[in-house]
């Protein structure tokens, strides 16, 4: 009988119409495959009962949450070659039972169910969020879907983000920057953009960690309200405050931004936030911060964003990023975006493109949490480590290959006089000095 390594292989081949780009290293110990090729190491045929029972991306990230399957040699390369298989094809029902036709495919099939066992499919990694997708975006599910994200803990983060504490995408003066300049670099073009001067008040809304408020405060002489609904950052923003000595000049509240009643703001950022709020509910949500703002005040609006589709009906949202990391996150593309704002009543002035931006980022946070991993997993979990590896590491691919952007939106709300206080030539407001 052939090792389980090219029996696998084989079969897979079978099922997919191709060869497979990686090698494969099999619970036994034999190996298959491209010599030369990162090695997907199976090891355990649980990860086969995975993969049958729930094929394609969900499964393939169950087994790799729970450790069955794993990857030797540079995983960016190994997820790229990955990438035509597994994110790239059609996986539609009517697909599956196209191919499900043809006898050697249904005879692969039974090959691959012998070889992983008879066994009921294995239960969910316990990282995975268990729950129907109807109630959405409301106070209650929102609250829950990011203390899920942002609450696996500080120090957690801090391995990953740095010192900088920024979880959004970075804006680099040169590739071989510092992390940490990068980050300084995008909170002072979101104040120039917003064009604070000393005394004007700021919303930040999904303040984090609080690194753009007390950039705001103690750079450009604001006072800043930031919102969130994690307990978590905001206990960890309220200490960095105080020990900023800037605690006359930043609020941090848990509160919704739906809740926010103290308007008018000069300013409103909102950085790497609008991702939770949901296609349905967008429009309500830029109406509400077209509400808080004074006339003539600014909003920057800085969102990932993902292709358009031919029928945008048949978007659906990416199964492993709501199953372990943004539950209920919706993207929508750019040019929707610009027109819920402008819906709301806001003229959109500036659109900026930083797509290659957050490549650069992720693939500095995966670095970080690969030096640190050892103390990453005790302070969370086996499972939860490798769901952000891999989160991140296909995140900067996607970003690297166009699949999804970011974009800085610059919108005011003009008032009747139309007066809107851009300046003629917009672009020259003050970039960061490249280093």
């Amino acid at each position: 009988m052939a090792d389980a390594a090219s029996r696998l292989k084989g079969l897979l081949e079978q099922v997919l119409g191709t060869p497979l780009p990686v090698r494969i290293r099999a619970w036994d110990g034999s190996q298959a495959g491209p010599p030369d090729a990162p090695v997907l190491v199976v090891h355990n045929r649980r990860a086969l009962r995975r993969l049958l029972w729930k094929p394609g991306e969900l499964g393939l990230a169950r087994a790799w949450v729970a450790g069955e399957l794993d990857v030797e040699g540079d995983l960016y390369t190994a997820l790229d070659l990955l990438a035509g298989l597994i994110w790239e094809r059609d996986e539609d029902a009517r697909g599956l039972r196209e191919a499900l036709r043809d006898p050697e495919v249904r005879a692969a099939v039974r090959g691959l169910v012998r070889l992983a066992g008879p066994a009921l499919p294995p239960a969910p990694p316990r990282e995975e969020v268990r729950r129907p997708r109807r109630h959405l975006h409301t106070k209650r599910s929102d609250k829950r879907a990011i203390s899920h994200h942002y609450d696996v803990g500080n120090d957690f983060y801090e391995i990953v983000l740095g010192p900088s504490m920024v979880y959004s995408c970075a804006y680099w003066p040169t590739p071989d920057s510092t992390l940490e300049t990068a980050q300084r670099d995008k909170l002072e073009l979101v104040c120039n953009k917003l064009a604070l001067t000393p005394g004007q008040r700021l919303l930040d809304v999904g303040c984090g960690w609080g690194s753009m408020a007390i950039h705001a405060a103690r750079e450009h002489g604001v006072s800043v309200v930031g919102i969130t609904l994690s307990h978590e950052q905001a206990a960890y923003a309220r200490k960095r405050v105080a020990d900023e000595g800037l605690t006359d000049r930043v609020e941090i509240r848990v509160q919704d931004y739906r809740d926010v009643r103290d308007g008018p703001y000069d300013a409103i950022s909102s950085i790497g936030m609008a991702e939770h709020v949901g296609a349905e509910r967008y429009l309500r949500y830029a109406q509400d911060l077209y509400a808080l703002l004074a006339p003539g005040g600014r909003l920057l609006n800085h969102q990932i964003a993902r292709r358009p589709q031919r029928d945008e009906s048949a978007y659906n949202v990416d199964e492993f990023i709501d199953s372990y990391v943004f539950p209920d996150g919706e993207l929508q593309p750019i040019g929707m975006t610009v027109t819920q704002l402008e819906r709301a009543g806001f003229e959109v002035r500036d659109v900026e493109s930083i797509r290659e931006h957050y490549a650069l980022t992720l693939r500095r946070w995966v670095a970080n949490l690969e030096a640190d991993w050892a103390r990453a997993v005790r302070l969370t979990s086996p499972g939860r480590a490798r769901v952000w590896r891999l989160y991140m590491a296909a995140s900067a691919l996607s970003f690297e290959h166009n699949r999804i952007g970011v974009n800085q939106v610059l919108a005011v709300r003009t008032p009747e006089s139309g007066d809107s206080g851009m300046p003629l030539r917009a672009r020259e407001w003050g970039e960061p000095e490249r280093r």
